[in-house]
């Protein structure tokens, strides 16, 4: 599938920037210091604002779901940098995943999505995540949602159509690319406001540009590298998951272990951290990576992780610094239709 590349929040549909047609229109956006990262279209989806606008009603619309008691935003909540502050959310059926939630922040502008990167565009994802964690069977919804008198308009200004499976995929991955991040302490003071970071979260920043090596894998400004590493965690498991090197994703024995770096835009609100949800603190996160990762046996960490010898008193600043990563847009749930 063939994608165009947008620039960042200058075609931030949410503050109508854009036209139907997808393209950058009007004065550019620059907010959550994101202004150089490409967000990912696909071609055959073009962002326009009644797609959002559609797929931010579905995101919260139970219907979507087998029992009518699940959305996308039970496991995706915007006061938890959209996470659920579970290690494994319960599915529709009231089984567990495996693996812990991830932010949904900024998960536009992501080649692989899932933590093994076993799908290669967003809408995979969605329509993925909506069979097996909801139980979502698309075309019944269509059916059942065609029905639904306040989705009529809703569907024909999205897609000049009404549901189906495949649109209401697309209208979902629209809104998902809206989700990015701003506003955030780390952000004004990088504009320019130098009372916005306190001296722990500086001492942070300094070290986590510099001595702690952290920004070797979390590369400002998605704080990501977008690339697949193996820390150790979970590897000493009796049956370790291992993640990127699975028969179901990237398939290449190097990356055995290996999961996608995450995204650090609103980390002080995601726990528990990890792929796993194993550690139950920021700090216990922070520290776990700067002694550098977790040990194995017959296991090989990737040889980016060496013990950076932090004091107590530098993980604290990390994590003020990390703190400082958090997002703060106003965000308010739809009204359903009916």
């Amino acid at each position: 599938m063939s994608r165009s590349l947008l620039v960042s929040f200058s075609c931030l549909l949410i503050l109508s920037a854009c036209g139907d047609d997808g393209k950058a229109g009007g004065p550019a956006a620059t907010v959550g210091g994101l202004e150089t990262a490409q967000l990912i279209i696909e071609a055959d989806n073009p962002q326009t604002e009644a797609k959002a606008t559609l797929g931010k009603m579905l995101f919260f619309d139970p219907r979507l779901s087998n029992t009518g008691k699940t959305s996308c935003s039970t496991c995706h909540q915007h006061a938890l940098a959209w996470t659920d502050g579970k290690r494994f959310s319960p599915k529709d059926d009231g089984s567990l995943n495996t693996r812990n939630s991830p932010s949904m922040y900024n998960v536009g502008y992501l080649e692989d999505l899932y933590w093994d990167g076993r799908a290669a565009t967003l809408e995979k994802n969605v329509m993925a995540a909506w069979k097996a964690n909801m139980g979502g069977q698309p075309e019944e919804v269509a059916k059942a949602l065609a029905g639904v008198a306040g989705y009529t308009d809703l569907f024909q200004k999205a897609f000049a159509t009404g549901p189906t499976g495949d649109n209401i995929g697309m209208a979902l991955a629209s809104f998902l690319r809206t989700l990015q991040s701003s506003g955030s302490a780390y952000d004004r003071y990088q504009a320019g406001d130098k009372t916005a970071l306190g001296k722990e979260a500086v001492n942070g920043m300094e070290l986590f540009f510099g001595r702690a090596g952290c920004n070797l894998c979390h590369h400002a400004p998605l704080f990501t590298d977008r690339g697949f590493h193996n820390v150790g965690i979970g590897m000493a498991a009796e049956k370790p998951d291992v993640g990127a090197g699975g028969e179901k994703a990237k398939n290449d024995p190097k990356l055995r272990g290996a999961f996608k770096t995450p995204g650090l835009r609103g980390v002080a609100k995601t726990g528990p951290w990890f792929h796993d949800g194993s550690a139950t603190t920021l700090a216990e996160a922070v520290k776990i990576m700067a002694s550098g990762g977790v040990d194995a046996p017959g296991n090989t960490k990737d040889p980016l992780l060496t013990d950076r010898k932090l004091t107590d008193k530098e993980i604290a600043d990390l994590v003020a610094f990390l703190e400082a990563l958090s997002s703060n847009e106003p965000f308010t749930a739809p009204t359903l239709p009916m």
